[in-house]
């Protein structure tokens, strides 16, 4: 029982790492804070789905679809809509601000979208829905795809960011902002194409999701919350926290559920969230400020 729960868990917690490793670019980089983000997630749920169900396209290859879609429009949104605010904000501050009033409105316009095609019942497809015995624990083979597909995705992007230049030319940008364009590097167009890798995980992070989960247009603010409380509980704009925070948020539901009570996990969440908060302010592995 315990190992099928911390089993559980870790394919949960897996998931909300991949989910939020998006949204850690798009703040940590971008300095965005993404109130819409959950709402691209369902979007390519939806997308998945539809490729699936109505077409018969294999999830897995329905990624090479979605995945560059969710790029190609969280690279628009902010070229069209977030970059003028970047541009003509002074501060952090001021950014945040305005981002979160422009990406409030963004939320309703994708969810709207998504309940007049889609209503507002929950959709779900079948896809590898047959147990595997895992150490004499029976789990679907789909969580454990999408366990292995969230370890892929967050080893690649770790590889990216400090194995390529251009990683390096990210993580600069994430660290200072001010001083990046001082050794030539361009903070706009890094802002944009994290934000657009930001929005390519997403993507990503939908797909896997309506492998083994239901879902519906009215989710989006539910994975938006948790991609914000693994964010801020792994450290702004660190990729290592935000897989910590997202296995530790997992198995912490699950574990509830399976052993307390399935109504406590979002009161268990919300507790361990404070707990980091109050023991450190700026996250399991992010850096005091001096």
């Amino acid at each position: 029982m315990l190992f099928s729960a911390i089993l559980t868990g870790l394919v949960l917690g897996g998931t909300y790492a991949l989910v939020a490793m998006g949204l850690t670019l798009q703040y940590g980089v971008a300095r965005i804070m993404n109130l819409a983000y959950g709402d691209v997630i369902i979007a390519a749920s939806f997308g998945a789905f539809v490729l699936f169900t109505a077409l018969g396209v294999n999830p897995l290859l329905g990624m090479l679809l979605v995945i560059p879609a969710g790029f190609a429009l969280n690279w628009l949104i902010y070229a069209v809509m977030l970059q003028p605010l970047a541009r003509r904000s002074r501060d952090r501050g001021r950014l945040e601000g305005d981002s979160i009033l422009a990406t409030f409105g963004l939320l309703f316009v994708i969810q709207g979208v998504a309940l007049v095609i889609f209503g507002a019942g929950f959709q779900s497809y079948s896809f590898l829905a047959v147990p595997v015995d895992v150490l004499g624990t029976t789990i679907a083979a789909n969580r454990l795809l999408a366990f292995a597909l969230a370890l892929v995705f967050g080893l690649g992007l770790w590889l990216m960011l400090t194995r390529t230049r251009f990683g390096t030319v990210i993580r600069a940008v994430a660290a200072n902002p001010a001083s990046a364009p001082l050794v030539g590097i361009d903070v706009d167009s890094v802002a944009r194409f994290a934000f657009a890798l930001g929005g390519a995980l997403a993507a990503a992070g939908g797909v896997v999701v309506s492998m083994y989960l239901t879902f519906s247009a009215t989710m989006g603010v539910i994975f938006t919350m948790k991609a914000l409380i693994v964010v801020i509980m792994g450290g702004v704009g660190n990729l290592m926290g935000a897989l910590a925070a997202g296995l530790i948020l997992g198995l912490v539901e699950t574990l509830v559920a399976s052993f307390i009570d399935p109504g406590l996990t979002l009161a268990a969440t919300y507790l361990i969230f404070l707990a980091v908060l109050v023991v450190r302010p700026q996250g399991l592995f992010g850096k005091a400020a001096r």
